[in-house]
């Protein structure tokens, strides 16, 4: 089955009062690229979701976006820098007692200094919790996956149509070559008779010699050929499935190199039309495969 690499899922979680979202986003890119943007508290859980991310995409940009939200996630601690309290408090005294200052050191100046109270923030995870996490991710990458094949099925059928297009350029550009290489014996028949004033046969020595030099300098028989085997080639990746986006951009780049030597080696404007078009279908291809895993 054909993927594409774009795609989009989205779950909901609920653990007792918590609640959150997963949703995660694929687009284009060569290799497999996991980005995950999650709380700070469950950071320890990238690699784990990064690994089960990876075995169902092979390819693609991932973006995987967790929120929670909800009572019993985070513990707060007060806690109170006793020896500060203490230092705070001679060093007040020293002051006290050398410029001779009236007052008592009170609660209320003690909550104003700096650094004597710290508020911690600790998260703890039941494993309960961690599983729901896991099983949102999974039901979210289950739809992303079943987007991501909807997607690559349009894509291969979309292919299909235009291999099926360059398929018949192809054939039409082989006929067309017989047909220029008899218009061109005509035309140098016609030469050698308006020159020479005389009739020549179609076997006449130098009649040959002219066709045959010009059947082998625009000779394109063996591009064809290959054409047609790349065009086997592609097709059979198509019906193997899987991941085939780089190896579809392989073929594609030899069907350039064999098309634009058969522009190369045309004299003939039709056939130089028919090499435009072959040209204009592949680079609609080659776009499609950009988003093929």
């Amino acid at each position: 089955m054909i993927r594409s690499m774009t795609g989009y899922g989205r779950q909901s979680l609920q653990w007792e009062k918590v609640k959150g979202t997963v949703e995660i986003r694929s687009v284009n890119h060569r290799f497999f690229d996991f980005s995950p943007k999650v709380p700070r508290s469950i950071l320890f859980m990238e690699d784990a979701l990064k690994k089960k991310v990876g075995e169902s995409i092979k390819r693609g940009h991932i973006d995987l976006f967790l929120t929670l939200e909800g009572e019993g996630l985070t513990t707060h601690q007060l806690q109170v820098d006793e020896d500060l309290v203490r230092q705070y408090k001679e060093q007040l005294q020293i002051l006290k007692n050398k410029y001779e200052l009236t007052g008592e050191i009170t609660i209320d100046m003690v909550t104003k200094l700096d650094h004597v109270f710290t508020i911690s923030e600790t998260t703890e995870y039941d494993q309960s919790l961690t599983s729901s996490i896991e099983k949102s991710v999974d039901d979210a990458l289950a739809d992303l996956v079943t987007m991501r094949e909807s997607e690559g099925g349009k894509l291969k059928a979309d292919l299909l149509i235009r291999l099926c297009s360059l398929k018949e350029i192809v054939s039409e550009i082989e006929l067309r070559r017989e047909v220029v290489i008899r218009e061109y014996k005509e035309k140098i028949r016609k030469r050698i008779e308006e020159y020479t004033k005389s009739a020549f046969t179609e076997d006449d020595h130098r009649v040959r010699q002219e066709v045959a030099l010009l059947a082998e300098k625009g000779d394109i028989t063996e591009e064809v050929t290959r054409i047609y085997s790349h065009i086997d080639q592609f097709q059979k990746t198509l019906q193997e499935g899987g991941v085939v986006g780089r190896t579809l951009d392989f073929i594609v780049q030899e069907f350039h190199r064999e098309i634009n030597t058969i522009g190369s080696k045309s004299n003939d404007s039709k056939l130089s039309n028919q090499v435009v078009k072959m040209k204009s279908e592949i680079e609609k291809m080659k776009e499609q495969i950009q988003n093929i895993e």
